[in-house]
């Protein structure tokens, strides 16, 4: 696991790097969740399949995850293996399959299939006994249109670990899981509801150490955030969506050449300066769908499309939905 920066990197490139977080942060929503807590003791193990499709949740902006709340466990990937210790919070962007367990040839067990049926009054605990060491832990998944931002997804690996742990950054971290179990051990009016926001909390501070732990000469939208002069543009754009924006005029506030900033955009974003003001602006559109009754029309105006049908075509190839449709998944998923 990379080390996390002890300090925040100051100057404008930070201060900018900060500004698209921001504006990126600020449109995160969950649209759907789900939250239980897991309890086996002894040697056990899970199957090994994606856990997104054995729940029949729409994969689109969903991410499983695991918290290790007390004990020691393992994961398992086509990768290798990993020790897990309490503190450790694993997220998997892309549904990739993985195992859990603990000690070796385990029973198997099944938690996503020995849920009860929703609506919960409370959150799930199962609990599976044996002889052994018991192991806590909260598992999930969570649906956000921020993870359909299609520089972002593309940057994401297919498995994150956040070890909180002695980690000087991590305090964040442990004091929401650590709310997270009392709402589970001491359920108390409305505590259903504050799972999901707990979880959202949990989402950002990943994206962050994602962000912050970014090492040298790496490419992505999280490495392009930590380059000046990439991060200068990328706040620009972030900021002022809606402006008539053209590749003169990026180059211009970016303090670059035409060529450079297309060549840097290349090397960090695999896209054009245009194609990421295209990007950023149908994700906004997404978001607008999902949160408001504007007409469709007016978010294609916002867009920058001069008519719907040329929105709806862009937005088809983006989200893989039309724009009515996405507005009734989104929805219905919430």
């Amino acid at each position: 696991m990379r080390k996390a920066l002890s300090e925040s990197p100051s100057g404008a490139g930070g201060v900018a790097r900060d500004d698209v977080l921001s504006t990126l942060l600020s449109t995160i929503r969950l649209s759907a969740s789900l939250q239980f807590c897991f309890m086996p003791r002894g040697d056990w193990q899970t199957g090994a399949q994606a856990m997104l499709a054995s729940a029949r949740v729409d994969s689109a902006g969903a991410m499983p995850f695991h918290i290790v709340v007390d004990g020691r466990c393992w994961v398992k990937m086509d990768t290798g293996s990993i020790a897990l210790e309490a503190g450790d919070v694993l997220a998997f962007p892309f549904d990739a399959g993985h195992q859990l367990g603990a000690g070796t040839g385990g029973r198997l067990v099944a938690p996503l299939h020995d849920l009860p049926p929703r609506p919960w009054r409370e959150v799930p605990v199962l609990r599976y006994e044996g002889d052994g060491p018991q192991v806590r832990l909260i598992c999930g998944y969570l649906q956000c249109q921020v993870l359909c931002f299609a520089p972002l997804r593309r940057a994401l690996p297919a498995f994150i670990l956040v070890r909180t742990r002695g980690a000087n950054d991590g305090d964040w971290l442990r004091a929401t899981i650590r709310q997270m179990v009392a709402e589970i051990d001491m359920p108390r009016a409305g505590g259903i509801s504050m799972l999901p926001r707990l979880t959202e909390i949990i989402l950002i501070e990943i994206l962050r150490h994602q962000i912050m732990t970014a090492v040298p000469g790496a490419v992505g939208w999280l490495a392009a955030l930590a380059d000046p002069a990439l991060s200068r543009c990328l706040s620009l754009i972030h900021d002022d969506p809606q402006r008539e924006w053209t590749l003169d005029a990026l180059a211009a506030a970016s303090g670059m050449s035409r060529s450079a900033l297309a060549d840097r955009f290349q090397m960090f974003l695999e896209t054009s300066p245009m194609r990421y003001v295209r990007e950023w602006r149908l994700y906004l559109a997404s978001v607008a769908l999902s949160t408001t009754d504007q007409a469709i029309a007016a978010v294609a105006y916002d867009a920058g499309y001069a008519t719907e049908a040329a929105f709806n075509r862009a937005f088809t190839r983006a989200f893989g939905k039309p724009p009515a449709a996405w507005r009734i998944a989104a929805r219905g998923a919430s």
